[in-house]
Formats: structure tokens, sequence, C-alpha cells
């Protein structure tokens, strides 16, 4: 008993602050989703699913948020695997000199601060001075200039892009590792069987790296369906509202007092990233080579 409990006690404080600061907050935010909790009054009284239900109503444009978040996590979560893949495999079996040097210069994105990013882009995209729009109508370009974060169909896919641009780096260091991971005389056996690339990707490479892109793919749903930093910052939810993710949408409640209403939002996020986070590993490891 004494050896069991021993490697508990070196557990006990992390678990401790974890309860305390992590899962007590969040069972309690989930009972207060079930009452009209607000800034107005100290008094709760239990509303069952009203909240679930003003969150779920086609009327509010809570749903209009929901949607966009699950665009983005979509979007986001596709465009870095793939391009991520294929800087993986082109600096891993196609560039050999300074390597090392594009994959530090493809990396460094994901290490600047969010919120510098995010300030910087911002500025790029600045429809009348920006960067992009200004170098566009140098090179003679000018009818390719838009309103990055002001067009209400656009600014959702600029959003996407510039979020890409940062974490695809992270990403594809990732892949990188579990390339490497992969035994060589696989290859080599495949080539003297006479196996192309295409070939040798897809019965051994995308096979063997399925483990690595689960890990990967559940790091960027996850990271997706709670997205707000970078909405926050270079968009604030508009224009219109257009961009507003959950996660902004919360924020705003908890601005405007509606605490019963954005805890019930936070308690269905929840549920949908436990859900999605597990079924997404049981559907990519199904066929996981042994």
């Amino acid at each position: 008993m004494r050896s069991r409990a021993y490697p508990i006690w070196f557990a006990g404080g992390a678990l401790l602050l974890y309860a305390v600061f992590s899962i007590v907050p969040s069972v309690l935010g989930i009972g207060l989703a079930f009452t009209d909790w607000n800034s107005h009054s100290r008094d709760l009284h239990w509303v069952g699913l009203d909240n679930f239900a003003t969150v779920l109503s086609s009327t509010k444009p809570y749903t209009r948020f929901i949607l966009n978040t699950v665009l983005f996590t979509t979007a986001t979560t596709v465009l870095k695997t793939a391009l991520a893949l294929a800087f993986a495999l082109l600096l891993t079996e196609g560039v050999r000199r300074l390597a090392f040097f594009y994959r530090a210069l493809i990396y460094l994105p994901a290490v600047l601060p969010l919120l510098v990013v995010s300030l910087i882009f911002r500025s790029i995209l600045n429809p009348a001075t920006g960067l992009l729009n200004e170098t566009l109508r140098a090179v003679g370009l000018g009818g390719l200039a838009m309103s990055w974060l002001t067009d209400v169909s656009l600014a959702i896919w600029s959003v996407i892009a510039v979020d890409t641009w940062r974490g695809v780096g992270y990403i594809m260091v990732i892949l990188i590792a579990g390339l490497h991971a992969i035994p060589r005389d696989y290859y080599e056996a495949a080539s003297i069987d006479g196996a192309t690339f295409r070939q040798s990707f897809r019965h051994i490479t995308l096979p063997l790296l399925v483990p690595v892109l689960a890990v990967t793919t559940v790091l960027n749903l996850l990271y997706g369906l709670k997205v707000f930093d970078i909405v926050f910052v270079l968009t604030n939810g508009g224009p219109g509202r257009a961009t507003d993710t959950v996660y902004t949408a919360i924020f705003d409640d908890f601005s405007k007092g509606r605490y019963g209403v954005a805890t019930a939002l936070s308690s269905l996020l929840f549920l949908v990233m436990l859900g999605g986070g597990y079924l997404t590993i049981r559907v990519l490891q199904r066929d996981q080579v042994a």
C-alpha cells in the first residue's frame, strides 16, 4: 500500500490545484447554466432548460455564432493539416539544403504572441492604408484590393487565413517528428519493388502517420472551438457580428451580465469539445497500423 500511495503524494498537489481551479468551477458552471444568474439580481432561480433553449433558438444570433465557430474550426483544421503535411514532406524528403532554416522560418509565427500577430495583421489588412492593399495597387492589381476585415462575407476567411499562417508551423513540427519515426526500411523495400512516391505515401507514410494526425487533429479542433483572441483583436466580432464565435459571444454575455446564458453556451461548447475530441480519436485510430 505504501509503494502504491508513494507516487500519489507527488501528484496530489497538482491534482488538488487542478480540481479547485478547473473541475469545481466547471461543475458549478454547468449547474448555474440552469439558473437565471445575472448581474441585476443576487437571487438565483431555477429556470431549467430555458437558457439552452435561448442559445439554440433560431430567433437568436447564437446559432450563427455556433456556425461561425464550426466553419472556423473545420477550415483551419483542414488547411493547417494539409499545408503542414506538405511542408513536412517537402522538408523531410525533398529539400535537403537549408532544411532546418526553412523549418525554423515556417515555425517562427507559432512562437509569436497571438496578440502581436493579430495587431500586425489588423494593420496589414486595413482596407485604406494596409500593406496588402497598398502593395496590390503598387503592382497594378488595385482591382484585387478588398475590405479584408470589414466585408461581411470576407472577414471570417481573413481571420481563418491569419490563424492558418500562424499555426501551420506548429503542426508541421509535430508531423516532421512523426515522419522521422517511420522506419526507413519500409521505403527501401517499396523502392526495390518499384513503388512510386504516391504509392509509398498512400500505403506507408499515411497509415503510419495516423496516430500523429489524430493528435494534431484533436489539437486543432480543441483550439478552433475555443478560439477567442485572434477574432477579438482582428475584428472584435464584426462587421455586424459576422465573425463572432462561441467564445466571443460568451465574453459578450458575461460583459453584459447575462451569466446564465453565457454558462449555458459554455457548457454546450464543453460537451461538443469532449464528444468531438473522443470521436476524432476513435475514427482516426480505427484502422491504425499496429
